[in-house]
């Protein structure tokens, strides 16, 4: 099965989104689909997947016009789309989701039974058997939920399949899970549309990738035939020159110290330490137990066992208004869950936590309030008209700066960061990397928790590895690679001194 898309033209009011694209993706073929965020990726695959409908142009099915006004339609061509934005109904459970619409039946009666086998069945060959087909979807983690979105995805039998940014909660071993079972579909001639902004990933699965800059179709190639900076060159118009930007930062004593944290439930047992002006990673498997270590430190979660110190004196943090009276500040992995009200505009995004600071007698100083988020704004270089803009209309990478903005108009004592490029473009990541270094040079202390680990072994100064919720090994970064890190994560040996 053959798809071309010609001439796609789109826009929302004003704002052209899309300017007369071309796009074409065959069986049996990885295509990378790329550009920064806000170029067009997302909306031009919407179309093909019958979310939006086009202003102009025309698709093309093995050669023949094709009307696709509705996702009911595409996937009565054989065309399925994975989105960026998690779309599971939180209150059924993973095999309803998995079959909504499309459920087993016997007599005219949902065959509940044959609905796990199947659910079960298809968890199994994404490598994510251990979750059981009868939980509420809500109740996974993002990383979980979005293995959940593959399966219902493939359970469809799509000739051609769009995968936006599939990978974006995923770690290692589920990606090479997943990169295994993509492979097995091109031999069995399925097209897939492989949207990303991780370009390891796209040199390591795709065949063939075209980029989009500014909503215009820039250039195709064989990726056999580029490089990593011909395709950045493509997507922003210019050079990147420090992919991963040096830090000469030393860090000086120590500012968190944590031993033997426990949150009695996916946590045990934690011990670290992290100075002022250092990057601690933390890298493990999905489940391992990352994020659960910065909630509890930061009193999302109920910390069960163990002691806290913060410049040497003890610190108790029962909930997050403890953890934020204290000097620490939380980036979640989920910005637009739980990171920011998308409702509201960059200025009362930027100044939500700390609003007190602005107001007088229970009344905000309109001045003082807006000097201070212009300040952020040029601090963290934020693309946005103006501050009054609502966050949802930003860029992926510019609402990512805004959940930094909110937390530093008063600047913290330790930054816990989790997935902080998650969903974010090439250039955004560089920009944000550059807001990590200029924090730690300025003394903050930083645990980043992230499932890249090139970004881990690049930015951070030593690396904690979870294993199942415990502690397996602490490295040095210049001296560890992704396979010493992965075996630990995987519980293997490979504890070094740091």
């Amino acid at each position: 099965m053959n798809v071309q898309m010609r001439g796609i033209s789109k826009a929302f009011g004003p704002v052209h989104v899309l300017e007369t694209v071309d796009f074409s993706i065959k069986g049996g073929e990885i295509h990378a689909l790329m550009g920064e965020n806000g170029a067009g990726k997302s909306t031009l695959m919407k179309i093909l997947s019958g979310v939006y409908r086009a202003d102009a142009g025309e698709i093309l099915v093995d050669g023949e016009a094709a009307t696709i006004r509705s996702t009911r339609q595409a996937e009565q061509r054989g065309i399925a789309i994975i989105h960026q934005e998690l779309n599971l109904i939180p209150q059924l459970s993973v095999m309803e989701n998995l079959f909504l619409g499309r459920e087993p039946a016997r007599f005219g009666v949902i065959d509940r039974k044959a609905m796990r086998k199947a659910a079960q069945s298809r968890l199994n060959a994404l490598g994510v058997g251990h979750i059981d087909p009868e939980t509420e979807a809500g109740l996974l983690s993002i990383g979980q939920q979005q293995m959940v979105e593959i399966a219902r995805a493939l359970a469809m039998d799509a000739r051609i399949l769009i995968m936006d940014e599939p990978t974006a909660a995923l770690t290692e071993r589920e990606i090479d899970t997943l990169f295994a079972l993509m492979r097995t579909l091109r031999e069995q001639g399925v097209g897939i549309v492989y949207v990303s902004h991780r370009m390891e990933e796209i040199f390591r699965i795709c065949d063939a990738i075209s980029v989009l800059r500014d909503g215009r179709f820039v250039g195709e190639r064989r990726i056999a035939e580029t490089d990593f900076d011909e395709v950045v060159r493509l997507m922003v118009g210019r050079e990147i020159k420090d992919r991963f930007p040096r830090r000469d930062t030393v860090p000086r004593s120590v500012r968190l110290r944590v031993e033997g944290l426990s949150d009695g439930e996916q946590i045990s047992d934690i011990s670290f330490e992290v100075k002022a002006g250092e990057v601690l990673g933390v890298a493990g498997l999905m489940g391992a137990g990352r994020s659960e270590i910065l909630k509890t430190l930061f009193g999302v979660k109920r910390r069960r066992a163990g002691r806290i110190w913060l410049d040497g004196e003890p610190l108790d943090v029962k909930r997050p208004g403890d953890a934020i009276t204290a000097g620490l500040a939380f980036v979640t992995e989920d910005r637009k869950g739980q990171g920011l009200v998308l409702g509201m505009s960059v200025r009362e995004n930027a100044t939500l936590v700390h609003l007190g600071r602005f107001a007088r007698a229970g009344v905000i100083a309109a001045r003082k309030e807006t000097r201070a988020v212009a300040g952020l704004i040029e601090q963290l270089r934020i693309r946005t008209r103006d501050a009054e803009l609502d966050v949802k209309s930003l860029s992926g990478g510019n609402q990512q700066k805004v959940v930094f903005a909110k937390w530093l108009s008063v600047p913290p004592k330790v930054l816990l960061l989790d997935e902080p490029t998650r969903g974010v473009d090439v250039g955004g990541k560089a920009e944000i990397y550059h807001i990590i270094n200029e924090l730690a040079a300025a003394g903050v202390a930083i645990v980043m928790v992230s499932s890249e680990l090139p970004e881990v072994l690049a930015m951070s100064d030593r690396i904690l590895v979870i294993h199942e919720g415990r502690g397996a090994g602490l490295f040095e970064a210049a001296g560890a690679t992704q396979e010493s890190i992965m075996a630990a994560a995987a519980g293997g040996a490979g504890r070094n001194a740091a």
